[in-house]
């Protein structure tokens, strides 16, 4: 009894035991089953909720990117309409960038190539001749008997552009005005036809000598504008004065509209312009001034450096009495000089000549041509002439 008992007592604890064991056992595996499905609920509502988030930003990304696009498009339309409204250029364009501090600008500019001479418009450069210089019009002459040495289109009547200048100087001087009267740049002695500048600022005075000096010299267009107009009867006078000094040297195909050659209506042949410039050789003073290296003068306000426009006359290998250059676009670059070569004073004509150097080049072919005994050889170069039958 007391043994059946004791084995109850111990049974007891074993079923409670095992009571236990299998509630705690369903309790883990209900645990275990239950949880990976929160946590997968939970699992989900974070991704979803993630999603909505990436959804709604990648919305603005992509939003962001079809308003550009929609501006690009207005942007393409208005330069459509802008490209369409836009007259076409008829010269070639060119494109150049300019580089500031903050911005960077694009500008697009019209190239247009300059205009061909008179001379070239005419055909003059492609008249061959034997020292092949690039000046369509040359016309050399022994001054003591005025016999021709070489000739090219000699007779062609072409715009001589500054070369004017020396006739300006002879009208000056017969006038026997005052050199020391004090002359003032005003707007009249503006270039209105070619828009050029000028270093002689309106309201600059000199005197009538120096404006001749700078004219001559550095071809100042001012001075000689101003020297026009103060002339006695004014510029219509003095413009009238250079017309009948040219038919009283026997220039019988030169005319002039004004002083400064800055206009293509003042024309002239290098025959015409051989008798000017030994005429203007007979002017001790143009010879000075004409030669001169470099210049200064006080305009009232401010001290001047000029320069002569013939580097020749820097070149101590040259004997030059007397020089002028000339250019404007109609009448391309041109110079005559009187000059010393091999012991004979000649009177030298380059007109049309194609390059800035170009008619420095082509003096000094000639003086290498004569020094080397060419016109002795021979001394009529005849060359087909667009205006006459040539020599």
């Amino acid at each position: 009894m007391k043994s059946d008992k004791l084995l109850s007592f111990k049974l007891v604890p074993s079923s409670v035991v095992s009571t236990a064991l299998s509630v705690a056992v369903s309790v883990a595996i209900s645990a275990t089953l239950l949880a990976p499905e929160g946590a997968f609920a939970a699992s989900q509502n974070t991704a979803a909720a993630k999603t909505a988030k990436a959804k709604k930003a990648t919305k603005k990304v992509d939003a962001a990117p079809a308003k550009v696009a929609k501006k690009a498009g207005a942007t393409r339309t208005v330069a459509a309409k802008d490209d369409d409204a836009r007259p076409t250029a008829k010269k070639r364009r060119v494109s150049y960038t300019m580089n500031g501090r903050h911005h960077t600008a694009v500008r697009r500019v019209a190239f247009e190539p300059r205009q061909p001479t008179v001379g070239q418009a005419f055909g003059l450069h492609e008249t061959p001749d034997s020292l092949m210089l690039r000046s369509g019009v040359a016309y050399v002459v022994d001054q003591n008997s005025l016999e021709p040495l070489f000739d090219k289109n000699s007779h062609a009547v072409v715009p001589i552009a500054s070369i004017s200048k020396l006739m300006t100087a002879m009208v000056v001087l017969d006038s026997k005005a005052p050199l020391t009267e004090q002359i003032e740049v005003t707007d009249e002695d503006r270039d209105y036809e070619k828009n050029t500048g000028s270093r002689l600022s309106v309201g600059s005075v000199l005197s009538r000598e120096d404006m001749l000096h700078i004219a001559l010299m550095a071809s100042e267009n001012r001075a000689a504008a101003a020297l026009s107009r103060y002339y006695p009867g004014g510029r219509p006078a003095f413009i009238a004065a250079m017309n009948a000094k040219a038919k009283q040297l026997g220039m019988s195909d030169t005319h002039f509209e004004n002083s400064t050659g800055l206009t293509s209506h003042n024309v002239s042949t290098a025959r015409d312009l051989v008798k000017m410039v030994n005429a203007a050789y007979q002017y001790p003073m143009i010879r000075q001034f004409s030669t001169d290296h470099s210049y200064d003068v006080y305009t009232g306000k401010r001290t001047l450096a000029y320069n002569s426009t013939n580097a020749l006359v820097r070149n101590s290998s040259w004997d030059i009495g007397l020089q002028k250059t000339g250019f404007i676009n109609e009448a391309g670059e041109c110079l005559v000089m009187q000059s010393t070569i091999h012991g004979r004073p000649v009177i030298m004509v380059l007109l049309d000549s194609s390059g800035k150097y170009s008619r420095f080049a082509d003096a000094t072919r000639v003086r290498t041509w004569l020094d080397n005994g060419g016109a002795d050889q021979q001394p009529h170069i005849t060359s087909a002439d667009a205006g006459g039958a040539g020599t």
